[in-house]
C-alpha cells in the first residue's frame, strides 16, 4: 500500500501535535493533501479510472470543507498549514 502505518505516524507528527494526533484539523488536511497528489499521480496515467476520479474529488471537498472550518475558527492556523503545504499558489 502507498501509505502505511509509519508514513502516518510521520504525518501526523509533522503537522499534528503528537505521533498519535489522528484528529486535529491540520493533521487532517495534511494527510488528505499527501492522499491526493498520489491519486492525481495515478489518474495521470489512469484517465479512465472513473472509481478514484470520483474518490479524488470527494476528497478535495472533504480537504476544502475542512480548510473553510479552520479559517473560520482560527486564521492564524489556516493561514500556517496552507504555506506549509503549498496549496495556494
Amino acid at each position: 500500500m502507498y501509505l502505511d502505518a509509519a508514513e502516518k505516524q510521520e504525518i501526523f507528527g509533522k503537522y499534528g501535535k503528537s505521533n498519535s494526533d489522528t484528529g486535529s484539523t491540520e493533521a487532517q488536511i495534511a494527510l488528505f493533501s499527501y492522499r491526493i497528489s498520489h491519486l492525481t499521480e495515478h489518474m495521470k496515467l489512469n484517465r479512465k479510472d472513473y472509481s478514484t476520479e470520483r474518490a479524488l474529488t470527494m476528497l478535495v471537498a472533504k480537504r476544502r470543507r475542512l480548510l473553510n472550518y479552520l479559517k473560520d475558527k482560527d486564521i492564524t492556523r489556516y493561514r500556517s498549514i496552507v504555506k506549509e503545504l503549498g496549496l495556494r499558489k
